[in-house]
């Protein structure tokens, strides 16, 4: 099933990957934050944790990266999101967390769209419960006519979704300006 139900686990989940993490990089060096679906209670999701650290001085970028390739990181580009940098297990490295728990790693800037995109959604979803269900509806949705082929569930995701997700953050947009 490429979606499951809600699960609890999923922020215990993110904050075992958290702690390694700043472990790494010096705890309160950086914001880490558990973005997407995983990150919303009650929100059915691939169980896969979205993880996103922010830094504020572009040199900052390059120390994440030496330090995330000490315990098993590859860099693999933007993948064509500007301000946001992909992070990849390599098949060689081992750790007991990282390894056990599926999730995504991303470094974007504080003044990322991606970034704000990720936090502004979430933040909404959280606080907006017929959102939510509408969000999760369209997933299952995607779900079904992507007949469990997760990458053909996350291209239609892409283009049924985005708009929604659009919708969200004009209006978080419009309600963080009012005061």
């Amino acid at each position: 099933m490429v979606l499951e139900k809600y699960n609890p686990i999923w922020i215990n989940h993110f904050n075992a990957i958290k702690k390694v993490i700043e472990q790494m990089l010096g705890k309160n060096q950086y914001e880490i934050e558990h973005i997407g679906s995983t990150a919303v209670p009650n929100l059915d999701a691939k169980p896969i944790i979205d993880i996103d650290i922010i830094y504020n001085d572009l040199n900052d970028l390059a120390f994440i990266q030496s330090r995330l390739e000490t315990i098993g990181y590859y860099h693999n580009g933007n993948q064509g999101i500007e301000d946001r940098e992909v992070f990849k297990r390599n098949q060689d490295a081992t750790h007991p967390i990282l390894d056990s728990l599926k999730h995504h790693l991303y470094v974007c800037s504080a003044e990322s769209k991606a970034l704000q995109r990720h936090i502004l959604s979430r933040n909404y979803l959280r606080k907006i419960d017929e959102a939510r269900l509408h969000y999760q509806q369209l997933k299952y949705e995607c779900a079904e006519r992507a007949n469990q082929d997760r990458k053909m569930y996350q291209l239609l995701k892409e283009q049924l979704v985005n708009e929604f997700i659009d919708d969200i953050i004009a209006k978080e947009k419009k309600e963080s300006t009012k005061y």
